[in-house]
């Protein structure tokens, strides 16, 4: 799952029927779900050789390998673009809390969890390395995720997913208690296309170049 950035376009609503998207860019079906109250939380699951690691303030170069290292096959693009300095404010920043999820010592899956807003917290990244898809090691990670969020004190935990996600990404969210309350279209350029991630990312989506 990656979050959704915030456009600037000033017509909230797409028309009816269909709308021709431009060869060279993507149009991303987005699914927006949230938890309003804290859920009945179960101890996470002990998988042999997992574990939870805080990451403190991370380096640029650690937290893009690992958010490549999660996100390259789902179109996870957003902070590969991010100017350096802007991604670092958001990191360093003590409201924003990052984990890396570690499959014998090597890392599996990434958690970021921003706090920013007050009373609220954003599920802003959410996922496991392709090795670990079906070992149990996303559930292990959710149930981690909800314990932090809701051990602050907050009234609303919210996420994105979207159709370019894992196919069983948003029944996942929704069995794990969220639930849908918007949907958006996103439309940006193929990132496969201009460079940022290898043309043999998400073979699932088609290139129109």
């Amino acid at each position: 799952m990656e979050t959704v950035e915030k456009t600037n376009n000033p017509t909230p609503y797409l028309p009816m029927g269909y709308s021709l998207v431009p060869k060279g860019k993507l149009a991303n079906a987005v699914t927006c779900l949230e938890m309003t109250q804290r859920p009945l939380l179960r101890e996470a699951s002990l998988i042999p050789g997992l574990s939870l690691e805080r990451m403190e303030a991370p380096d640029l170069v650690t937290y893009r390998q690992l958010f490549r290292l999660v996100g390259e096959d789902w179109m996870w693009v957003s902070r590969l673009v991010m100017t350096d300095d802007r991604l670092t404010d958001i990191i360093n920043d003590p409201l924003v809390e990052i984990y890396a999820l570690l499959a014998d010592g090597r890392p599996s899956g990434m958690l970021e969890l921003d706090f920013r807003q007050p009373g609220q917290c954003e599920l802003v990244f959410f996922g496991v390395a392709k090795s670990s898809i079906g070992t149990g090691a996303g559930r292990y990670l959710m149930d981690l995720a909800l314990s932090i969020a809701w051990a602050h004190p907050i009234d609303r935990l919210w996420v994105h997913t979207c159709h370019f996600d894992h196919p069983n990404a948003l029944p996942f969210y929704q069995r794990s208690g969220f639930k849908p309350y918007a949907f958006m279209v996103e439309v940006t350029d193929d990132p496969r296309l201009t460079g940022v991630l290898p043309r043999t990312a998400a073979p699932h989506i088609p290139i129109l170049g």
